[in-house]
């Protein structure tokens, strides 16, 4: 078996809030953004900050807040996809700053908003073939570095941050079973299209549609109609997939922690699903959408404000750009 032992994460200091969008923005309202997306402020990682420096900022909080040395751990999983460098992988240079012993396993991978559960998944898979025994799991972003200046929109959802989570053979919370999926179609729908391989140079190229949306080759582009119909077609199937997976009826869950996308899709998703309110977590208001570290950071909060307890069953959603989804149940022991 495999447990979740300890949960940290960290946010950049920098802040912008909906007040200071407004004004780069001013025919923009406040009170509609808030409202529409549920964010009031995000934190913007510096411009000389990375997402491995606040993977590394979270990792080492997770040892303070833990009691918990980095002698310990035995392999490093790091999911960006805001890398330092080319190569070499970013969990490579992590082990060295951290401290962390040679022996150690580590290696990046590519995910964004499901990135979290596929960690978990990984970081299981090590401990059940006897690879490892204590596994960081690592989630870093920085996306408002691959946003336009102009993208209003992108810029009032999303916010950087990093999460750290320790998955050993010991701990507060079982995890379950998986339910991973993948539909690499959609991969135009939200993409960075120029800095790899196939598209190495920057183009400088922009095309706006008949709604006044601009897609940048050189900046993040995200098509927010074809994600959210792919997310309220994903998430409901994979719902009950996971519940037939670990043996389950709705009723057996007594919370639910999806990622944190925007909160007018959180709540769609709820109400399609037939989710209690009371049952169901939303709360980006000061953080955005973090990506692959919304929903360690909405589980650390949690836990801290006695929202999840002990005995409790809680399902864990994550879904977005690949197009990638997945899921897991989480019995919280103690």
């Amino acid at each position: 078996m495999a447990y979740i032992k300890a949960i940290s994460y960290y946010l950049p200091e920098k802040i912008v809030t909906n007040e200071e969008l407004l004004q780069e923005f001013p025919e923009w309202n406040v009170d509609k953004i808030a409202l529409k997306v549920g964010v009031n402020s995000r934190h913007v990682a510096a411009k000389n900050e990375t997402a491995t420096d606040l993977a590394e900022k979270a990792a080492r909080k997770l040892f303070e807040e833990s009691s918990i040395s980095s002698s310990e751990i035995d392999f490093i999983l790091l999911c960006t996809q805001s890398p330092d460098y080319l190569l070499p992988s970013s969990a490579c240079i992590l082990q060295y700053r951290l401290g962390i012993s040679t022996t150690a396993g580590a290696f990046d991978f590519n995910l964004g908003c499901s990135g979290c559960i596929y960690g978990m998944a990984v970081a299981k898979g090590l401990i059940a073939g006897g690879i490892a025994k204590n596994v960081l799991v690592l989630t870093a972003e920085t996306y408002n570095k691959y946003l336009h200046p102009s993208d209003k929109s992108n810029r009032s959802i999303f916010g950087d941050g990093a999460a750290a989570c320790l998955v050993s053979t010991e701990g507060f919370a079982e995890i379950g079973e998986f339910i991973l999926g993948t539909d690499g179609s959609g991969a135009n729908s939200l993409i960075v299209k120029t800095g790899g391989a196939r598209l190495p140079e920057k183009t400088g190229a922009s095309v706006t549609d008949d709604e006044g949306h601009t897609r940048y080759d050189d900046y993040l582009y995200m098509n927010g109609s074809t994600i959210f119909n792919f997310t309220l077609e994903a998430v409901p199937t994979m719902m009950k997939q996971i519940l037939e997976k670990n043996g389950l009826e709705k009723n057996n869950v007594d919370y639910y922690l999806f990622h944190q996308a925007n909160k007018f899709m959180l709540n769609t998703i709820r109400k399609v699903c037939v989710l209690p309110k009371d049952k169901y977590y939303v709360n980006l208001e000061t953080t955005g959408n973090t990506v692959s570290s919304t929903i360690m950071i909405g589980l650390k909060d949690c836990m801290e404000n006695g929202i999840i307890r002990k005995d409790m069953r809680v399902m864990c959603a994550g879904f977005g750009v690949g197009l990638s989804w997945g899921g897991v149940i989480l019995n919280f022991l103690n």
